[in-house]
């Protein structure tokens, strides 16, 4: 995956792409994607301002197309431009997410030894609950020390459903 550093006069255009855990609005700028929101979660609340909406954006229908690969099973990696909007720490949390292989699980304080602040696993958790771009930067990976499913913004069903997509195991896959 590659990541650019945030710019704040980017313009982000928006598409829809349906899928089995619901319609999600796909957010990009012209330097790579910069959201994968839930249909109820309003942009603003990442601080991003759509312009419009641009389903024949480059970068939104790559990411309709892998996201339906990875919803049929048949991709377990994504190759996507990223533009992470958020803090130095976040977007350091972040990148550590995309090194989780897919059908595999992490702690919060796995993520927090990896980035080199060991101490920091609640703070990880924060950033983790702000990763804008889930799915892609699998935040759903992230459980807690003890195997147990913990927060996730699409809901813990979701998690669930894409934990059990990848044939992750964990201590508690029924919530």
């Amino acid at each position: 995956m590659r990541t650019t550093p945030p710019h704040p006069t980017k313009t982000y255009l928006y598409s829809w792409a349906d899928s089995p855990i619901g319609r999600l609005r796909l957010v990009a700028s012209d330097a790579g994607l910069a959201a994968i929101l839930w249909e109820s979660t309003d942009p603003a609340s990442l601080s991003l301002s759509l312009a419009a909406e641009s389903p024949a954006h480059p970068v939104l229908t790559e990411t309709a197309r892998q996201l339906g690969e990875y919803f049929a099973g048949t991709r377990k990696a994504f190759d996507l431009p990223l533009d992470f909007k958020g803090t130095d720490f976040q977007q350091k949390v972040w990148r550590a997410l995309l090194t989780i292989p897919f059908g595999e699980t992490r702690s919060y304080a796995q993520i927090a030894k990896q980035i080199g602040q060991p101490t920091a696993t609640r703070a990880v958790g924060a950033a983790n609950g702000r990763n804008p771009i889930p799915i892609i930067a699998p935040c759903h990976r992230v459980i807690g020390s003890n195997g147990d499913l913990t927060g996730f913004g699409g809901g813990l069903p979701i998690k669930e459903h894409l934990l059990t997509l990848e044939g992750a195991q964990t201590a508690s896959l029924s919530i």
